[in-house]
C-alpha cells in the first residue's frame, strides 16, 4: 500500500502539471520557464527525489490540516 503522504504528493504533482499546462497554453512564458516546466511534465514516479520533495511539502500541509480537523491519520 502506498503511504498517504506519497499519494497526496502525487496528487499535488498532477494538479501542478494540469495548472502549469493551462498557464503555458494561455500565457506567453519565457522559453526558459517553459523548458523547465516541460521537463517536469512527467508522472510523479519519474521525478527525482528532490523534485518529489517539493510535492511532499504540500502533502505535509494537507496532512496537518486533516489531523487538525480530527481525521486521526496517525
Amino acid at each position: 500500500m502506498i503511504p498517504l503522504r506519497e499519494q497526496l504528493a502525487e496528487l499535488e504533482h498532477d494538479q501542478w502539471v494540469d495548472w502549469s499546462k493551462t498557464i503555458a497554453h494561455n500565457k506567453n512564458l519565457s522559453g526558459g520557464r517553459l523548458r523547465r516546466w516541460q521537463k517536469l511534465w512527467v508522472p510523479y514516479n519519474q521525478l527525482t527525489e528532490t523534485e518529489k520533495d517539493s510535492d511532499r511539502a504540500w502533502a505535509d500541509k494537507v496532512i496537518v490540516l486533516l489531523e487538525l480537523n480530527g481525521c486521526g491519520l496517525k
